[in-house]
Order: C-alpha cells, then structure tokens, then sequence
C-alpha cells in the first residue's frame, strides 16, 4: 500500500470512528442547565469514537494493548488537561498530529469542549502522595 492510500484510509478510519463507535450507552451526565451541557453534547458528538470520558458515556480509547487500534485516543477519565491544551490538540490534531483531524470543532464550539474537557477530565486518575525534598545547599 503507498503511502498516499495508508493517509488517506487513516483519516477515513479517523472521520469513520465516532459513527462505527457509537457513544457508549449511558448518555450525557451533564445537567442540560450546566454550563458545561453544551460541551459535552459537542465532546459526544464529535470526539466519543476515539476517546473515553464516562460523564458522556464516551468508550472510544482502547482497553487493552492487544486490540488497540490507530484512531483510540486518551482516555480522558484518566488523563486530566486544561483548556490550552485541549485548544491546541483541536486546532493541530491531537499533539503528535497523526490521526485527529484538525479542527473538528471551531470558535466557540471548540472553547465549549475546552471548558468542559478542563472540567470533567482526569477525574479517576490515580493520585500518587508527594513526598517534599529538601536538597542540600553548597
């Protein structure tokens, strides 16, 4: 296969994903009066068939190593990002630019996912304890 068809099959498997993944079947936890509401509709609708986030029934990352597949993104229940970092992967496709498309969603679509992602995410990331260092001084 050249390489011109590998690209072009992976961003049709990348454009494909969310329809062939489906959304997970425990809907939107967001309150509809939530500020973030509009976000999440937006998360589910356009980024769930690649990442996972539970508060929008979103299984989209992979489970196990074995059946992973290009087009699963970070599990967002796990990984936890601010709003700059969330702009920059929408507006470059991710950080390293292989699979995400560029600009999925726009303008203040893409700040309504920012504040939400920046909300929501990270929230069963395991908290390791600190230990504070004191390093001695010449």
């Amino acid at each position: 296969m050249t390489a011109r068809a590998r690209t072009s099959l992976t961003i049709a498997l990348a454009l494909l994903a969310p329809l062939a993944a489906g959304c997970g079947s425990q809907g939107i936890q967001v309150s509809s009066s939530s500020p973030y509401h509009r976000g999440a509709v937006l998360f589910r609708d356009h980024c769930s068939g690649c990442h996972s986030l539970s508060v929008v029934g979103a299984q989209g990352s992979a489970t196990n190593i074995k059946n992973r597949l290009p087009t699963n993104g970070p599990n967002f229940n796990i990984r936890k990002e601010n709003v700059e970092q969330v702009l920059y992967a929408i507006r470059n496709g991710g950080f390293s630019g292989a699979i995400m498309p560029q600009n999925v969603v726009l303008g203040d679509d893409a700040r309504a996912v920012a504040a939400f992602l920046a909300k929501y995410s990270g929230r069963q990331a395991q908290h390791v304890a600190s230990v504070p260092i004191t390093l001695p001084t010449k």
